[in-house]
């Protein structure tokens, strides 16, 4: 049995879709959303968990329960109520952590990229407790990550362990089931409904000198690249540590939207208008996965492009909305 915290998510449930077709193993799926988000699975067999009942469901199958793979949280990036994020981003995480400790369980949780903050330190997926240390998160949401994350690490460090530790650094993942995300959609769904409701496309102007109009960079990856690296570490048990989950090709966002506007047989425009003062500071310009890590730990699949992704994320998914 996999049992997938946040699986009636966005990662989530393109996970649990795609774990479900093996039928090897019982997929089970812990959210609140279950019911409301329904329409994201595509599979009869999965077991729907509310997160009110996940005690007694672990106590009722700790047996059965082979590995957990822990992606619920609260994913605002301008989320202020440090209470609800330091429940479920730290102290949930921490439990099931925990747990796996305790039943010799496997563990794969996700982490963020919002942990490395204006990448001054760089982005590399050092699990050190001295490099974890120099990271200064620009948000709550990161910090909660980073949290996490230093945790692990030191407990790593005085050998207590699951039967198996991943974290996963994802950064700008876009792909089908994101609607339910409001404002933290991703760009390119944003991009495609204003361009299908006919309504001006707007991206942010820069406020770094550094930077041109819409060509601030971030490392975008398709969600299908990011469910065939969970299913990789889901099946290599011996693979501990932390890892960054990102292409490794920064592209800009008039990229992005060049590929949302060809796809859509659109005019390409777009309006540049002021970043809002209260995500100015904590903007990020550049943000790049270093993945060689991940690379030296086995996992060869080459990624698609931002323009691959984009066209089937649109053509085979949007498009039949």
């Amino acid at each position: 049995m996999i049992l997938v915290t946040g699986g009636a998510g966005f990662i989530g449930s393109n996970l649990v879709n795609h774990l479900s077709k093996s039928k090897k193993t019982q997929i089970v799926s812990v959210d609140w959303k279950n019911k409301e988000n329904s329409d994201y699975f595509n599979c009869d067999s999965i077991l729907k968990v509310s997160p009110k009942n996940l005690d007694n469901f672990l106590k009722k199958n700790h047996k059965s329960i082979e590995l957990i793979i822990h992606l619920g949280a609260i994913t605002s990036t301008v989320e202020k109520n440090v209470r609800l994020i330091v429940e479920n981003n730290i102290n949930l995480s921490i439990f099931l952590w925990d747990w796996c400790v305790k039943k010799k369980k496997r563990f794969i949780y996700a982490s963020s990229a919002a942990t490395y903050g204006n990448g001054e330190n760089d982005f590399i997926d050092n699990d050190s407790s001295n490099y974890l240390s120099e990271l200064l998160p620009l948000n709550v949401y990161g910090w909660s990550k980073h949290i996490v994350d230093k945790f692990v690490a030191n407990k790593t460090k005085m050998n207590i362990t699951p039967a198996q530790c991943v974290g996963l650094k994802f950064f700008n993942v876009y792909g089908p089931n994101e609607n339910h995300k409001g404002e933290m959609r991703s760009i390119a769904l944003k991009i495609y409904q204003k361009i299908k409701k006919k309504s001006e496309v707007r991206l942010f102007k820069s406020h770094n000198p550094d930077y041109k109009d819409g060509e601030q960079l971030r490392d975008f990856i398709y969600v299908k690249d990011v469910v065939d690296i969970i299913c990789w570490f889901a099946e290599n048990a011996k693979i501990d540590g932390l890892f960054n989950v990102g292409s490794g090709q920064p592209r800009s966002f008039k990229d992005l939207a060049k590929a949302v506007f060809k796809n859509c047989n659109a005019e390409q425009k777009i309006k540049y208008v002021n970043t809002p003062n209260n995500i100015r500071k904590q903007y990020q310009y550049f943000t790049k996965a270093n993945i060689q890590k991940l690379r030296n730990a086995g996992f060869k699949k080459k990624f698609l492009s931002l323009e691959e992704g984009v066209t089937d994320y649109i053509r085979n998914h949007l498009n039949n909305e």
